[in-house]
């Protein structure tokens, strides 16, 4: 055996993300201890470059040691317990992992199901939240990486305010590149994922929490039932009031990348990078439509940064196409999920990989192997 060393690919996938070489750089930083004085000024930077990029104030931002999917836990796991009544609104594979996650919490899952390629139905979501006055949580998807479509997130949390429930917002694909404000929406809880917009490497979830939240979770009757996304014991790590107690050995050169990246996006602007993927998606779908292929979301609702296109008639083997994409263009792209396999291909404009470039590039090879 030899070292490893990766083909160069253009990630133009679902994630993860072409990474900015700055945020490779940062990796390759000597390790520190995760208790290290240093390191704590780090984690203290990371916090306040989480709550730039979520556009919140909320005390309890920080990244969890671990994948989003991790994350998606760290606000179920704590939030709910046995016997609580969650609405979840699925239009989409991420929408059903969240009723997943209901029931292994012990939860009570009320399913409210759209389309997949539509955004969750506000008139459905108010319907449910009317015949289940006690329903504790509203959960959704903001931007629904299966089918690249995006739902009002601002108006199913004024809904939920409105029926005095929580909410659990999934933002693995939004955060940094289309529009999300935490305070100004009265979000509750929301996760994310640092392979997306942020591009950072994969294996980092951040996540937010207000007070309504943090109160339901310390006025809790039974444990979290995972220890290590236990929020109130994660606190004392995060935290740093009064010192930080040991809970975790966390990823320190992963956090190097993520502090990188979150640098980048606040040295841009958050605004400026939501108008970047907007620009990017445009040129990419003129180009496509130039070409014939149609996109599966209407685009008053579309992801600028995961675009699903809808697979040609003629083509009959969607995996030799993406194949010789890889293979002849060292371009990765995405296959359908769930009811969408084989229907659709997702190709991202995520953080560094939307750039002209990309988008250049990407259309010539589309255009190199469909013919």
């Amino acid at each position: 055996m030899h070292s490893f060393n990766p083909p160069k690919r253009t990630l133009m996938g679902p994630g993860p993300s072409d990474v900015s070489p700055r945020v490779l750089e940062a990796m390759a930083r000597p390790t520190i201890g995760h208790l290290d004085p240093a390191f704590q000024t780090l984690m203290d930077e990371i916090k306040e470059l989480l709550r730039y990029a979520f556009k919140t104030e909320n005390k309890l931002t920080f990244p969890v040691s671990a994948p989003g999917s991790a994350g998606m836990e760290t606000c179920f796991a704590n939030l709910i317990e046995h016997g609580d009544k969650v609405i979840v609104c699925v239009n989409g594979v991420f929408g059903t992992r969240m009723v997943e996650n209901v029931v292994r919490c012990g939860g009570e899952a009320i399913v409210i199901e759209d389309e997949w390629g539509k955004p969750v139905s506000v008139d459905k979501a108010e319907q449910a939240l009317k015949d289940n006055g006690d329903a504790k949580i509203l959960a959704f998807v903001a931007a629904e990486t299966s089918t690249g479509v995006a739902s009002d997130t601002k108006a199913l949390c004024a809904l939920a305010r409105a029926h005095d429930c929580l909410t659990i917002v999934d933002a693995v694909t939004s955060l940094g590149g289309s529009p999300l404000d935490v305070d100004g929406w009265e979000i509750d809880s929301i996760y994310s994922g640092s392979q997306k917009c942020l591009s950072c490497p994969p294996g980092i979830s951040p996540v937010s929490f207000n007070e309504r939240a943090i109160e339901k979770i310390k006025n809790r009757t039974t444990p979290v039932q995972s220890w290590f996304m236990d929020l109130n014991l994660v606190m004392g790590y995060w935290d740093g009031t009064g010192g930080r107690s040991y809970h975790h050995t966390a990823p320190v050169n992963a956090m190097y990348a993520l502090h990188e990246s979150l640098l980048i996006l606040h040295e841009e602007g958050l605004e400026n990078a939501w108008s970047r993927h907007a620009e990017m998606s445009q040129k990419l779908r003129e180009g496509f439509n130039a070409m014939g292929i149609k996109y599966l979301v209407d685009p008053q609702y579309a992801l600028p940064q995961l675009n699903t296109i809808i697979i040609p008639d003629h083509i009959t083997d969607e995996a030799a196409i993406r194949a010789k994409l890889l293979n002849d263009h060292n371009l990765e792209i995405g296959a359908g999920l769930g009811a969408l396999a084989g229907k659709v291909w997702r190709v991202g404009l995520m953080g560094h990989s939307a750039r002209e470039e990309n988008v250049n590039k990407c259309l010539a090879a589309f255009k190199a192997v469909m013919n």
